[in-house]
């Protein structure tokens, strides 16, 4: 019998987790019945990130997505309220997608379900394992080292 690849091993805790993650953040939204899916939810906080409304393009690039998938979600979205399509000033052929107020209020809400359900999924760590976590997951996804996270 072999011994099991460690890399594999990590792997599949990854993935372990990452599906454990999306069913927690999944429950916390429904458990505030704001009727957004997390795509939704993933679309809405891109486009708050954004300066000026972009185009769906744009989205979708942010997304890494294709322009069709954005259609659906911004579809979705528009018809409850919480984003708009408006022309673009210097091109009035040009749509770009802006939050509504509703929109606004929902990222708050999504803010703090996302929050709820990270203190779950953290909750059997320490400070110091949190600090250690969240180094190597810098790392892993490539990024500036959070504020606050000493290395």
């Amino acid at each position: 019998m072999s011994t099991p690849d460690p890399d594999d091993l990590l792997a599949e805790q990854l993935l372990r987790l990452t599906r454990r993650v999306h069913h927690i953040q999944k429950r916390h939204l429904q458990e505030r019945a704001l009727g957004i899916t997390p795509a939704q939810s993933r679309l809405l906080r891109t486009l708050a990130h954004f300066g000026a409304p972009p185009r769906m393009a744009d989205l979708a690039a942010s997304l890494e997505v294709v322009p069709r998938a954005v259609t659906t979600l911004v579809d979705g979205l528009e018809a409850s309220g919480k984003v708009r399509r408006v022309p673009d000033p210097a091109n009035r052929r040009v749509i770009r997608i802006e939050l509504t107020e509703d929109g606004h209020k929902a990222l708050g809400e999504l803010h703090g379900a996302r929050r709820a359900a990270a203190e779950e999924i953290l909750a059997p760590l320490s400070g110091a394992q949190r600090d250690v976590l969240g180094a190597l997951l810098d790392t892993l996804v490539g990024t500036v080292p959070a504020q606050g996270r000493h290395c």
